[in-house]
């Protein structure tokens, strides 16, 4: 990679599990590394990967009080998520209005 490091996008840092439930316990409120990785059964070092790929795309962002680093969920790049999930929504409700007129219909064909 020449050195480089590689861009990670919103995509790929909420395809790992790990990163979309730490998300999840963000969504509620400010935590700390500490609480974090409690949570899990993985090193704190491990959390603080994921916690640096989730701030680097900016779902996350960390401040320093005291000795400990506290973060706290910024859901707004979650939005390009949201828009292509919309995208392709259209395609969903288009399969469950068919299924809906065929199991409705069942009993008409028989």
């Amino acid at each position: 990679m020449n050195g480089a490091a590689k861009k990670v996008d919103v995509f790929q840092a909420i395809a790992d599990p790990t990163r979309r439930d730490v998300l999840r316990l963000l969504a509620f409120k400010e935590r700390s590394i500490a609480e974090i990785s409690s949570q899990y059964d993985m090193s704190r070092t491990a959390i603080v990967k994921h916690l640096n790929v989730l701030t680097e795309v900016g779902l996350v962002n960390g401040k320093k009080i005291g000795r400990e680093k506290v973060y706290h969920l910024q859901p707004e790049p979650l939005t390009e998520v949201n828009e292509w999930l919309a995208y392709y929504e259209q395609f969903w409700n288009n399969k469950l209005s068919r299924l809906k007129f065929l199991v409705e219909n069942e009993d008409i064909n028989k």
